[in-house]
């Protein structure tokens, strides 16, 4: 099916990439030294984009065929990047999970998986409060390597305008890592055994993954035999992401093309506003309505209808195919009740938008050793939910938003190998919020396919 995707300009005349300055901008760090913030800022501006307009509207144009169900979106990486871990073994193990995971998908729901990564730009953490105190001494909130360090001394905690040109180099290294793994054949569906991690072989999935892989490789060598060799399979696309908080950063490498109406986030391919900066007269939703890019908006239990229509009509107003994803977090006791509203709604007034289950932050809770974590059952349990109340109002799950990793950690309770607290102690390695490990993210791939595969 062809989809038209009409050049869309900015929605306001005086609409430009500092507008948002003119609202409330909730969950940003307060720099103490501006002209330094400032200074940071102009280099930052004349540095080379991340991304190309062009894989933005490509991209805008496969989640328009994800909204009408001919895609299914895989967005997954960790929550909160770090600097530290910008080296080649983490980036190329969590391209190979993601890698697995849409192959397992891509098996089960026999359509398209289109890839998008929460990572090369993912620096930045909204946080519950702006402070933290310890032993009686208050220093300003971790936001994330882009903004200031986790040690909690007054100098980490600063916040440095100079990390927004380190997040920007990283995110550039990784970009183009990525970038050479994919069109060196690190991707080619012939050799999906390059993907294998180390540890592989000790999941109690790994013979249902071999099995599956088995499949792929007859099938594509039957197609080869009827087609040709032309036929190719060696590279996917692949798609950067990451939560639009730190409005400094996006608005200097927000930029306009040649031969290309209005303006680009040229930081990521798809940007999304989180649930605590969604405010409808907010600066987030003011910077988000006038850039090109496809986008999405995290929804949550206390959302009402009308306001997320409010919302829709502010950030796509012209209806446009691929512009939209709504990325509902609602946790395991509450979806039942919370999102089957939200659907009824958006879809009684026709509004066009790809809906995406986030079955991880609605699902975080501390156990007894003080660790933040979340139950793989409770994870599962959500993501099967989200699927029955979708079909139960005649409208369609499009995809998943994960928090996870390529490595072998120990932050998120149950999966296949039944994980308990204990186990925590073990390789509790993230920054900020619990991931799935490796094999937790391929047995939900797993699930996910059971679970299409018996509602069809």
């Amino acid at each position: 099916m062809q989809h038209s995707l009409k050049a869309v300009t900015s929605p306001s005349p005086d609409w430009v990439p500092g507008s948002w300055r003119s609202r409330t901008a909730l969950q940003q760090p307060t720099y103490e030294d501006i002209p330094e913030l400032d200074g940071a800022l102009a280099q930052l501006g004349e540095l080379p984009p991340l991304v190309t307009s062009w894989e933005i509207l490509a991209l805008k144009k496969s989640i328009a065929e994800a909204q009408v169900g001919e895609r299914f979106l895989l967005q997954g990486g960790d929550c909160a990047e770090s600097f530290a871990d910008c080296t080649s073994p983490i980036i190329s193990n969590r391209l190979k999970v993601l890698l697995q995971m849409s192959l397992v998908l891509v098996h089960g729901l026999k359509k398209p998986v289109l890839r998008v990564g929460r990572f090369a730009g993912q620096y930045a953490k909204p946080r519950s409060a702006d402070t933290e105190t310890r032993d009686g001494i208050t220093l300003p909130a971790f936001r994330g390597d882009l903004v200031n360090s986790p040690e909690f001394t007054p100098e980490a905690r600063r916040p440095d305008p100079r990390r927004l040109i380190k997040a920007h180099a990283r995110s550039a290294m990784t970009m183009n890592f990525v970038r050479a793994l994919i069109d060196g054949g690190f991707a080619d569906l012939h050799h999906p055994e390059y993907w294998d991690l180390a540890w592989v072989d000790h999941s109690p999935l790994a013979v249902e993954y071999k099995r599956m892989v088995a499949n792929i490789g007859d099938s594509l060598r039957f197609m080869e035999t009827l087609g040709g060799e032309s036929i190719s399979y060696s590279r996917v696309d692949f798609y950067t992401s990451h939560e639009a908080l730190l409005l400094h950063y996006e608005e200097a490498l927000t930029r306009r093309v040649p031969r290309q109406d209005g303006w680009f986030n040229l930081s990521t391919h798809f940007p999304w506003i989180g649930m605590r900066t969604a405010a409808l007269d907010g600066a987030h939703t003011e910077y988000f309505r006038g850039i090109r890019n496809p986008i999405a908006v995290k929804v949550g239990p206390t959302v009402q209808p009308d306001d997320l229509l409010r919302l829709i009509d502010v950030l796509n107003p012209n209806e446009e195919p691929g512009r939209l994803t709504l990325i509902h977090r609602m946790g395991n006791d509450k979806i039942a009740t919370q999102l089957q509203p939200l659907l009824e709604a958006v879809k009684r007034e026709g509004r066009r938008v790809l809906w995406v289950a986030d079955p991880m932050h609605g699902n975080t809770e501390s156990t007894s050793n003080g660790y933040k974590t979340r139950r793989f059952a409770n994870i599962a349990g959500e993501l099967d939910q989200a699927f029955d109340i979708h079909a139960a109002a005649g409208t369609r799950l499009g995809g998943v938003h994960l928090e996870l990793t390529g490595e072998n950690v120990t932050e998120c309770l149950g999966g296949a190998r039944g994980l308990v607290e204990q186990d925590l102690d073990r390789a509790y390695k993230s920054m900020v919020d619990p991931r799935l490990n490796y094999e937790q993210s391929l047995e939900l791939a797993m699930l996910i396919t059971r679970k299409s595969a018996g509602m069809a």
